[in-house]
């Protein structure tokens, strides 16, 4: 009964990763929903399970692959339920919220690739090596998608402008 409770205990961090992929609340519930169904028609069988979370990150990551790749056949568009900007004076305490839209916005500019390797690393705190055995790419790619994930978004969150970087010869 333990797997059953790590499963349950990875639900909100489940969630938290489909919502930044798709950046809507109710298909990301879909996804974790199905990624829970097929986990647990898993488990039937005689499945040795090391790490559970990496195991139901990857699960969920094939399940995204797969409808993503589905959509481009029938060459449907994904709908831009995006951020709502508000321009306007802000207050002190409005800064924060500010704030949280922006990096928001921010996150939903980036490719895919990099918004994926982003959240498994930094807001799931997955290790490299489980974040490129969940995407099946190499360890130095991880890493590479994840240097520009980050500067892509403080580019964006420092509204698009880029150092001025010296030319050496």
């Amino acid at each position: 009964m333990a797997l059953m409770g790590e499963i349950e205990a990875s639900i909100p961090a489940l969630r938290r990763y489909a919502w930044g992929l798709l950046l809507n609340a109710d298909d990301a519930d879909d996804l974790v929903q199905e990624c829970l169904e097929q986990a647990l028609d898993r488990l039937g069988g005689d499945l040795a399970i090391s790490a559970v979370r990496p195991w139901l990150f990857t699960i969920m990551h094939n399940l995204f692959v797969s409808r993503w790749r589905t959509k481009r056949q029938r060459r449907e568009t994904i709908s831009d339920d995006g951020v709502e900007t508000v321009e306007g004076a802000v207050g002190q305490d409005q800064e924060g919220a500010r704030t949280r839209r922006d990096l928001l916005a921010g996150l939903e500019c980036l490719a895919v690739d990099q918004r994926q390797v982003l959240l498994l690393v930094s807001v799931e705190g997955l290790e490299y090596c489980e974040v490129a055995s969940i995407l099946g790419v190499p360890v130095g790619t991880v890493m590479s998608r994840l240097s520009r994930a980050r500067d892509n978004l403080q580019a964006y969150m420092d509204g698009g402008k880029r150092p001025v970087l010296r030319r050496v010869k």
